[in-house]
C-alpha cells in the first residue's frame, strides 16, 4: 500500500550557517507516523538538471513509506557558498550535516540512508566512512573507491586526455549557472557573482597533483576500508569505468555489503542500456527497508555479488540489450574463480606508437548514447602488436580482472603501455571486451615516478577491467598493445618505441554453477509520473572521426545538444545547454596533442535570463602542460562577469 505524498522546499543550515537547499518528499501523515530518510547529495541542481529524474525517484520512495531527500551541494542550484573542488572536507561535514538535521526533524525515525549516482556515490561511500551516527546504509551507483587511480583524471598513472579537462568544463559551466530568484529574490545576483568569481576551474588543482599523493588520498576509501560500518549495496555497469571499484569494495569492507554489476553504461539500473534494466527502486527499498526498518525480507540473502555475464556479439557503438544471463557468488573474492594463463610465443616484436591509435575508442564514461561505445576495434588493432590464441575449442566464461603480464623495453625516458583485450569472431570482427593502460615511469608505484632507462627491460603488471564475458568456441582472444592510446591517454612527450620480450594474458576463469538457474529474477522497472516538460530541438549526442591525410592530424569530435526545456507548470524553469569536445593530434607528433571544450548554457523564467558561455583548451609541450579557460555571463544581452586566465604545470613523468 502506497501512502500520499507531500513535498516541500526548505534549507539546511550547515554547522558555519551556510544554507544548503533542500527538496523533500514526505508521506503526508509522516508527523504523526515518522519514517527513515533517505539523501541524495549532489551538485547537478534540484532545480532544473535533474528536476526529471528527481520526480520519477524520490516521491516512488516517499509513497513507500520515506522521507527522500535531494540537496544541492554548497555553491551550487540553490545552495549558498562556493564550490571550489570535489569531494571536499566542507562538502562531506555539510553532507554529516545534512544527516544529523533530517534524523532529528519530528516526521524521521533518526535513520537514514544515502544514495546516488556517480558523484552521489562517491560522496556516499566518503560521508560513510566518517560514521554519522544516524547513517545506516547506502547505495553507492557508478562511484569508485580510489579516486587517483579509478576515476576521469588519471588512469594507471596516465593522465587522461579524453576525460580530464572535458568534465572539469562541465563543472566549470555548472557552478557558473545562477540560483533562482523565486528562491532568493534579489539576493540572487549577489550570490551569482559570489559564485563566478570564486568557482575556480577544478582542472588547474588536477594537473598540480600528477602522482598519487595526499590530494588523492583524501576521499579514496580505499586507504582504510575498516571506517565504513554500515551497509553498502555497490552497484555499476559493465559498460561503466566505475565497476572496477565493486568488487574491491566487497573484498575490503568488512560492513554487510553487496554488490549488482549489470551490462548497463553511467546511468541508474532502471534506466539502463545497454540492457535488461531492472526494477531498481524496487531493489533499493528491500535493501532500506530491511537496515532502515528492520524487517526481515531477506534483502542480504542470495550472492554477495550479481553480475550480468554477457555473451559475445557484433561489434556496436550502442545496443538496447546485450544478450547474457545472471550469475551469482556468494563471496568475493570468490574461491571458485581459477587464473587461466595464456603465454605468447611471437616475441621479441616491436612497434612504434601511432599518436592516433585510440580514437576509435570509444567514450571512457559511457552514458548509454548513440555513439558511446567502441566499434569493430579491427582498424586499431592494425597500429597496434597484437597476440592471440587460436579458435578455442570450448566455451570459456571469464569473471574478474583480467590481467597482462609484459616483460618489455622502451627507447624514452617517459611512456606508457595500453593494452585492450578483444574477442574475435570467425569474419575477424573485434569485439572490445576490457581496456587498461600503465605509465611506465610509476612502475615502481604512482606515489613515485621513475625515468625509464632507455633499452633495459622492465616487468611489469597491467591490470584490465573488471569484465563478465563468454568467450565462446571458434572465437580468438586477442591482446593488443601499444604506446600511444589517444585520447584516454595524454601522450608521452616523444614517440616511443615499444618492445615486447614477453607477454602473457591472466584470465580469471568462472566454472558454470548449477546455481545461478536458481537466481530469484529482478523485478520490471517501476513506473513512476514523470515530471511535465515541454521540450524543444536537441538531437542524440555524436561523435565524428575526421583525418587530414595530408597533415596527418585526426580530429574527434564529440556533440551534444539537449536543446531547451521548460519545466511545467508554467512557473518552472527554462534551459538551455549544448557542448561540443575536440580531440585533435598529428601522427608522429606528441606535442600536438589539443583538448578543447566548450559549454553554453542558458537558465531563465519569463523576463529574466541569464547565459553562460565556456572555452576550454589543455596543451602541453615537452616540459609542461597549459591549460587555458574562459568564463563568460550575460544577463539579458548585458555581459555581467568576463574572465580568461591561463596556468602552467610541469610535467611529472607524464
Amino acid at each position: 500500500m502506497t501512502r500520499d505524498v507531500t513535498t516541500t522546499d526548505t534549507f539546511i543550515a550547515a554547522r558555519d550557517g551556510c544554507r544548503l537547499a533542500a527538496r523533500i518528499w514526505r508521506p503526508a501523515d509522516a508527523d504523526n507516523t515518522p519514517v527513515p530518510a533517505i539523501l541524495e547529495y549532489i551538485p547537478y541542481r534540484k532545480n532544473d538538471w535533474t528536476a526529471p529524474r528527481d520526480a520519477a525517484r524520490h516521491p516512488w520512495y516517499a509513497a513507500r513509506g520515506y522521507a527522500a531527500v535531494r540537496v544541492d551541494l554548497r555553491g551550487s542550484g540553490d545552495s549558498a557558498g562556493i564550490l571550489t573542488d570535489e569531494y571536499l572536507p566542507l562538502e562531506l561535514d555539510d553532507g554529516c550535516d545534512v544527516i544529523a538535521w533530517l534524523a532529528a526533524q519530528p516526521w524521521c525515525t533518526g535513520a537514514v540512508a544515502m544514495i546516488g549516482k556517480s558523484w552521489g556515490g562517491f560522496n556516499a561511500l566518503q560521508i560513510a566512512a566518517l560514521r554519522p551516527p544516524a547513517l545506516r546504509a547506502i547505495v553507492t551507483v557508478c562511484s569508485t573507491d580510489d579516486r587517483y587511480a579509478d576515476d576521469v583524471h588519471y588512469l594507471g598513472g596516465c593522465l587522461m586526455g579524453s576525460d580530464m579537462l572535458p568534465w572539469a568544463s562541465t563543472m566549470l559551466a555548472f557552478n557558473a549557472r545562477p540560483p533562482d530568484p523565486a528562491t532568493w529574490g534579489e539576493r540572487w545576483r549577489e550570490l551569482w557573482l559570489e559564485r563566478l568569481e570564486g568557482s575556480p576551474p577544478f582542472v588547474e588543482e588536477w594537473l598540480r597533483h600528477q602522482r598519487r599523493d595526499a590530494y588523492w588520498r583524501h576521499g579514496s576509501v580505499c586507504e582504510d576500508y575498516a571506517a565504513i560500518e554500515c551497509a553498502v549495496y555497490a552497484v555499476g555497469g559493465l559498460a561503466d569505468p566505475y565497476r572496477n571499484a565493486i568488487p574491491r569494495l566487497l573484498a575490503g569492507l568488512s560492513c554487510p555489503r553487496k554488490g549488482l554489476i549489470g551490462p548497463w553504461a553511467h546511468t541508474y539500473p532502471d534506466e539502463g542500456r545497454p540492457g535488461p534494466a531492472i526494477g531498481f527502486l524496487q531493489e533499493t527499498e528491500r535493501f532500506f527497508a530491511h537496515w532502515l526498518k528492520g524487517e526481515r525480507n531477506g534483502a542480504m540473502d542470495g550472492p554477495m555479488l550479481r553480475v550480468f555475464l554477457q555473451e559475445p556479439v557484433p561489434p556496436l557503438t550502442a545496443y538496447d540489450e546485450r544478450p547474457g544471463r545472471w550469475v551469482g557468488e556468494s563471496a568475493w573474492p570468490s574461491d571458485r574463480i581459477v587464473q587461466r594463463r595464456f603465454a605468447f610465443a611471437d616475441v621479441p616484436r616491436a612497434i612504434t606508437g601511432t599518436q592516433s591509435h585510440g580514437v576509435l575508442a570509444g567514450t571512457f564514461v559511457a552514458w548509454g548514447e548513440p555513439a558511446d561505445l567502441p566499434p569493430d576495434q579491427r582498424p586499431e588493432d592494425a597500429l597496434c602488436l597484437t597476440f592471440e590464441t587460436p579458435p578455442l575449442a570450448d566455451r570459456l566464461e571469464v569473471l574478474g580482472t583480467p590481467t597482462v603480464e609484459l616483460e618489455l623495453e622502451v627507447d624514452r625516458p617517459a611512456a606508457l603501455v595500453a593494452a585492450r583485450l578483444g574477442d574475435i569472431a570467425a569474419d575477424g570482427a573485434s569485439l572490445h571486451v576490457a581496456r587498461g593502460a600503465h605509465n611506465l615511469t610509476h612502475r615502481d608505484g604512482d606515489a613515485t615516478p621513475v625515468a625509464c632507462r632507455p633499452g633495459e627491460r622492465m616487468r611489469v603488471v597491467v591490470p584490465l577491467s573488471f569484465t563478465a564475458h563468454a568467450f565462446v568456441p571458434g572465437r580468438r582472444i586477442r591482446i593488443a598493445l601499444s604506446p600511444t592510446w589517444w585520447p584516454h591517454t595524454w601522450p608521452s612527450p616523444d614517440p616511443v618505441r615499444l618492445t615486447v620480450h614477453a607477454a602473457t594474458l591472466i584470465l580469471p576463469e568462472r566454472p558454470p554453477d548449477p546455481a545461478d538457474a536458481d537466481l530469484e529474477p529482478f523485478a520490471a522497472p517501476a513506473q513512476a509520473p514523470p515530471l511535465a516538460v515541454e521540450r524543444r530541438g536537441g538531437f542524440p549526442s555524436t561523435r565524428i572521426v575526421e583525418r587530414d591525410l595530408a597533415s596527418g592530424r585526426t580530429r574527434v569530435v564529440y556533440h551534444a545538444d539537449w536543446g531547451s526545456h521548460r519545466l511545467l507548470p508554467a512557473a518552472g524553469l527554462e534551459c538551455e545547454d549544448w557542448n561540443t569536445d575536440t580531440f585533435e593530434i598529428v601522427d608522429g607528433d606528441p606535442l600536438s596533442a589539443r583538448v578543447t571544450c566548450e559549454w553554453e548554457v542558458a537558465v531563465g523564467r519569463g523576463d529574466w535570463r541569464t547565459r553562460i558561455r565556456t572555452w576550454s583548451e589543455l596543451t602541453a609541450d615537452r616540459d609542461a602542460f597549459h591549460v587555458v579557460n574562459r568564463l563568460r555571463a550575460y544577463e539579458g544581452d548585458e555581459l555581467v562577469f568576463d574572465r580568461e586566465q591561463a596556468v602552467t604545470v610541469p610535467r611529472d613523468g607524464i
